[in-house]
């Protein structure tokens, strides 16, 4: 049975019938219940019905938002008479500007407008715009066209991040956030391959760059339709779900939330401003929007000027498309197996250290090398190494705050702070610095050393803090302050460093 949308309805499981449910919830939290099999039958619905689709809108969301550094070496500057001066680098950072400022409030609406539309409706809009990119004839064109991208694809992240925490237990998400992520790197190699190909397009007047737009937006707006059918808002919406599974989904989930939260499921949370105050209070809010800020100045840069560093090796245009497509699958599985042995440990600090200690690696050899054999396995180094951060970085914050609306607008915060790092990240790699670039890797490789040790500062921060609930020096907080308003202050409730 489905609704208007074609997403399946709940004939026996009604949320409105609350005292079941909190009765089932109950009776299961008393008795701390441990399932093993029910949670792997779960978690593999919930993997081949929601992961597809949340990878395929991060994969076209990295492609949409970088396919400008291929279609710049396939003539779009000089095509728009920008080749020369800043012109380039202010295209690239206007993208940021509504990305930052909607990260908040879009992740308050997740829940209110339904993930299973929200999320769609976004990656379908900003589909749209990016196949207008290929209309463009001027700067101010190019101008517009990537503010709107910026526009919808400001809430994209934050609300895959959200969506993803209303279905899985807290150390089940990093490998869920390194499934969909790592299709980051992976868009950078499948869009290389693909600029390759397109920009060889010449029909109706549309000269080679034209067609990436074209055909990469037209991509992403079938996607986007399709994932109208198939993505649900919650796992109580869930109809590949049995009625027993349902209710087990939603116990496991209250039972995660170590005392953080009293409601039967995230569709019983309500918004409120003292949720929102408790984000902001919270110390590892800052900790990891600060720790992006700094890994995403590489990230971004690498990711939007990797086919300009890899030309400046002297290789021509299709050859250094094709030349971005290793470094950018080593970062894929890399990706992968970082987020698979971050669960498995249930760390998520010590990874995004080493991780940045590689990228620094590849930046020393990136300035250093005097041949093209070593800078390019220096680009290796750097993907690998600062690709991999960024899910631990999300799977941190996700992982210490709640309830759910904390979460919300910690997430939002911290994404809306980290991508500031674009201010950066899109003015250091400049024209006038071809082809040894020397002043984009130098700021890449200090914003990596900050990365360190601030990530070393938040690791040594909870682990004080869980130190302090084990020894019971939280409790006072059950007596002086009403439980179901303790979130993750709750003294039950222990951060993953």
């Amino acid at each position: 049975m489905s609704d208007s949308q074609g997403k399946p309805q709940t004939d026996h499981f009604e949320l409105d019938d609350s005292a079941r449910i909190e009765k089932a919830l109950n009776a299961g939290l008393d008795a701390h219940p441990e399932n093993p099999e029910m949670d792997r039958r779960v978690n593999r619905k919930f993997d081949s019905h929601i992961l597809p689709w949340l990878f395929g809108i991060w994969l076209f969301s990295f492609i949409d938002r970088s396919n400008i550094g291929n279609a710049r070496i396939a003539g779009l500057t000089a095509d728009l008479g920008i080749s020369t001066g800043t012109s380039f680098n202010i295209a690239l950072l206007v993208f940021y500007i509504p990305y930052i400022l909607v990260d908040v409030p879009s992740n308050l609406l997740v829940k209110k407008l339904r993930a299973g539309i929200y999320l769609p409706s976004l990656i379908t809009a900003w589909g749209l715009v990016c196949m207008c990119m290929g209309f463009i004839t001027s700067f101010a064109g190019l101008i517009a066209c990537r503010l709107l991208l910026g526009l919808f694809e400001g809430g994209i992240l934050g609300g895959v991040i959200i969506y993803l925490a209303m279905f899985y237990r807290r150390h089940a998400m990093m490998l869920r956030n390194g499934l969909f992520y790592c299709a980051a790197p992976l868009s950078g190699a499948f869009g290389g391959l693909l600029a390759s190909g397109l920009a060889k397009i010449e029909v109706g007047g549309y000269n080679r760059w034209p067609w990436i737009f074209f055909i990469e937006g037209a991509m992403t707006v079938v996607f986007g339709i399709i994932c109208f059918f198939f993505m649900p808002d919650t796992p109580a919406a869930a109809g590949f779900l049995t009625n027993e599974e349902k209710e087990w989904a939603l116990l496991r989930m209250r039972v995660d939330a170590g005392g953080s939260t009293t409601a039967a499921a995230v569709e019983d949370e309500t918004f409120s401003w003292y949720w929102a105050k408790m984000a902001l209070k919270a110390p590892q809010t800052y900790f990891c929007s600060f720790i992006w800020f700094f890994l995403l100045v590489p990230l971004y840069s690498f990711t939007l000027f990797l086919p300009s560093i890899i030309s400046g090796m002297g290789y021509r245009s299709t050859t250094a498309q094709l030349f971005t497509v290793p470094p950018n699958m080593a970062a894929f599985v890399t990706v992968l197996v970082t987020a698979y042995y971050s669960d498995k440990v249930k760390n998520r600090g010590y990874f995004i250290v080493m991780g940045s200690i590689l990228g620094i690696c590849g930046y020393i050899m990136l300035l250093a090398a005097k041949t093209n054999a070593v800078r390019y396995a220096g680009t290796f180094l750097v993907a690998i190494g600062v690709f991999q951060g960024s899910p631990m970085i999300m799977g941190w914050i996700s992982n210490n705050v709640a309830p759910h609306y904390v979460r919300a607008v910690a997430v939002g915060i911290v994404i809306s702070i980290a991508n500031c790092s674009a201010f950066i990240g899109t003015f250091i790699y400049l024209q006038r610095d071809s082809p040894k670039y020397i002043l984009g890797h130098t700021v890449s490789l200090g914003a990596l050393v900050i990365t360190v040790i601030l990530a070393l500062a938040q690791i040594a921060y909870l682990k004080w803090e869980n130190a302090k609930r084990d020894r019971g020096e939280r409790d006072e907080r059950l007596v002086q302050e009403n439980e179901s308003r303790l979130g993750h202050r709750h003294p039950n409730f222990r951060y993953t460093f």
